[in-house]
């Protein structure tokens, strides 16, 4: 019988502080990705929806909603950090946002292991801080953001991969 292999994200034991994971494929952001993100989140931002009077600014075009691009890269690390061990978001802190990103850009993804520790009030979870990072195609910095996750640890019985 042949090995199956089930796909999951780190146990709280398997983070290492200063560890960098690169999050791959990208994601090419369209515009109909901005356009439906913005108007489902209720945004009515101009600089996001209206061609016209995003021509007139500094951009000279409109741009992609930050929060979709906040979400990206947060989704981007989901299957190979926290997909099934995750308990709990706990909180975002240091988002910024150094360069827009525009319609049929790439996003890539990494993310920095930047602090863990053994949950005092929830035996058998951790808290993970990790340092996410967007990079679009030319790899210039558009969006960072510190999350503080609550995560499973390795369960009784469980491999060791």
């Amino acid at each position: 019988m042949s090995a199956r292999v089930t796909q999951r994200g780190l146990w709280f034991e398997e983070f290492e502080v200063g560890t960098v994971y690169e999050h791959r494929p990208g994601r090419t952001v369209t515009e109909a990705d901005n356009v439906a993100f913005t108007t489902m989140t209720m945004n009515t931002q101009a600089l996001h929806l209206d061609a016209a009077y995003s021509a007139g600014t500094e951009f000279g075009e409109r741009l992609v909603n930050s929060m979709f691009t906040l979400s990206t890269l947060v989704g981007l690390s989901v299957a190979q950090l926290t997909q099934g061990t995750i308990v709990a978001n706990l909180g975002f802190s240091e988002i910024k946002f150094p360069a827009p990103v525009r319609h049929g850009d790439t996003l890539y993804a990494e993310t920095l292991v930047t602090d863990k520790r053994a949950s005092k009030s929830r035996p058998g979870q951790g808290i993970v801080t990790l340092e996410h990072t967007a990079r679009n195609q030319r790899g210039d910095v558009v969006a960072v953001a510190v999350r503080q996750t609550l995560v499973q640890c390795r369960p009784d019985g469980e491999d060791q991969a």
